[in-house]
């Protein structure tokens, strides 16, 4: 059969720099095709596979039979070729310090890659890392790992985690959580996910890409074993069991498991590609650092700590919709504008989407997403995009079950139904309430909140809080910024009667244009 020529560069692999549509020229009577110079019969052509055909670079294993690892055989790379030069580029580095003798075939330590990731990733991540790439097995016959990584287990590895589908990504993250060959503890797994979790923060942290939000969140509650739980909790057994508990510390979870996993829990495949992404400084992935942590925006001069740290705001934005997720602009906070419901809507009415967060007394933090804009009036709004959550003790997001339409709820100075600000439910037992009278709330579900549901999310079902933090995500329309322009007495009544009583007038009335709904 004759294939395109092979890359002496690159042992071990064959390749095409072109796809179909710009490589080949073919002539109706005759029986071959020209690709890159070379004749191929058309018969045998159309038979290839589709990597020979798009440029992709094959490794061919030797035993075709052996099943024992399917990291490496008949391996594609997914790279187009000029991240597949980046990646060889990557290689020739690592590898240069160590080979100064110009022996065959190159390879990498530990100790190197050490040296060139440095402080960006923890110790124990870098390990992992390099563990998993060195137990490829590209021929299925090796005992045991190797002790340096050759350029093929680089490629493989790099490949399948930045690349890859759920079968391949977990390949090599069996590889990284344990040498052995089958099953491995959900304690082990847990470890590793821990470890994935808390790199995440330290490079982002190490590259300045925390865009303004801080790493660690006040308060007592370890948000990286809180986020590690909830991608954990995605995971099921063979019996359909999830991992709920420490009872299942040693239950086992095997290859079909573990892919499974990461094909359910998103975050996982994200979070492998922000650590080598930015750890060893490649460009070679679809990663984009925009959507995944949004800007933080806070007009205040002053110095302002947010109940939300990285690792939750990545959390509830990755729920958002796309074109909401690449900042967050904050409109209201306890802390810079007191604790006020007149002023809260004051500074969140007609601001488009947002989201609101608060903590109570016992320190759980829960909050939900309104997908439009909130409107002082006596009905509920809002469409099912809105959703609930919780960051602590636990990170979930609730969606709408679409038993009503009790979205979202905002009332101000009305005699006969509640005024506050309420999502889910129904009037006097609502999801997530915050009352009038500021720092009071209550959470209702029993057992769930019919809207979306949730559970109760405040430790106690009445509650009190003190912090509290209106985000609004995305960029503000025309007609948003125009209606934000309102004044805090066109939304709120009860304030416009105390001015009218005390005798005093409001100096921008005639000034300003009439708001629209007025």
């Amino acid at each position: 059969m004759v294939v395109p020529w092979r890359n002496e560069a690159f042992p071990g692999f064959w390749e095409s720099e072109y796809s179909l549509s710009s490589s080949t020229q073919a002539d109706p009577s005759s029986s071959t095709i020209l690709l890159r110079g070379h004749q191929v019969d058309q018969t045998i052509y159309a038979s290839a596979p589709r990597n020979i055909i798009t440029g992709e670079f094959c490794w061919i294993s030797g035993e075709m039979g052996n099943s024992k690892s399917r990291l490496g055989q008949n391996f594609c790379s997914r790279f187009l070729p000029e991240e597949q030069a980046e990646v060889d580029r990557l290689f020739a580095t690592l590898s240069s310090d160590e080979n100064g003798s110009q022996t065959s075939p190159k390879s990498f330590s530990l100790q190197a890659l050490k040296k060139h990731v440095g402080e960006a990733l923890p110790l124990e991540m870098v390990t992992r890392l390099y563990d998993g790439m060195r137990r490829v097995d590209l021929t299925g016959k090796a005992k045991g790992p190797s002790e340096r990584v050759s350029q093929e287990q680089f490629t493989v590895s790099m490949s399948h985690l930045l690349k890859g589908n759920s079968e391949e990504k977990s390949l090599v993250i069996l590889k990284m959580i344990s040498a052995t060959d089958g099953p491995v503890r959900a304690s082990e797994v847990q470890k590793f996910t821990e470890d994935l979790v808390g790199s995440v923060v330290h490079v982002l942290k190490h590259r300045g890409e925390l865009k303004g939000w801080t790493e660690k969140a006040p308060g007592p509650a370890p948000r990286v074993q809180v986020l590690a739980a909830q991608l954990l909790s995605e995971m099921t057994l063979q019996d359909g069991e999830g991992l709920l508990g420490p009872q299942w510390q040693d239950c086992e979870c095997d290859q079909a498991a573990i892919e499974d996993w990461v094909f359910r829990a998103p975050h996982v495949a994200v979070f492998l590609s922000v650590v080598i992404h930015k750890g060893f400084l490649v460009s070679c992935s679809s990663l984009n650092l925009s959507t995944l942590v949004p800007e933080c925006q806070v007009d205040q001069g002053r110095k302002f700590e947010s109940i939300l740290d990285v690792l939750s705001v990545t959390y509830v934005n990755s729920h958002l919709p796309r074109e909401r997720q690449h900042r967050w602009r904050l409109l209201f906070s306890s802390e810079l504008h007191g604790q006020s419901f007149s002023q809260l809507c004051g500074h969140i009415t007609h601001r488009g989407p947002c989201v609101a967060v608060l903590e109570d007394h016992d320190g759980h933090v829960f909050g939900g997403f309104a997908s439009c804009s909130w409107e002082v009036k006596p009905q509920f709004q809002g469409d099912n995009k809105c959703f609930l959550f919780s960051i602590t003790p636990r990170m979930a997001v609730y969606t709408h079950t679409g038993y009503n339409d009790h979205y979202m709820y905002l009332n101000h100075g009305q005699q006969t139904i509640p005024n506050g600000l309420g999502m889910g439910g129904q009037h006097d037992y609502f999801g997530l309430w915050v009352d009038v009278d500021f720092g009071k709330g209550h959470s209702k579900a029993k057992p769930t909140c019919t809207t979306y549901n949730s559970p109760q999310l405040s430790a106690k079902e009445h509650f009190r809080f003190d912090k509290m933090e209106v985000w609004a995500v995305g960029d503000p329309s025309e007609s948003e910024l125009a209606k934000s322009n309102k004044s805090i007495l066109d939304v709120d009544p009860e304030a416009r009667a105390l001015l009218e009583i005390s005798g005093r007038t409001r100096h921008s009335e005639g000034l300003r244009e009439a708001p629209e709904d007025q």
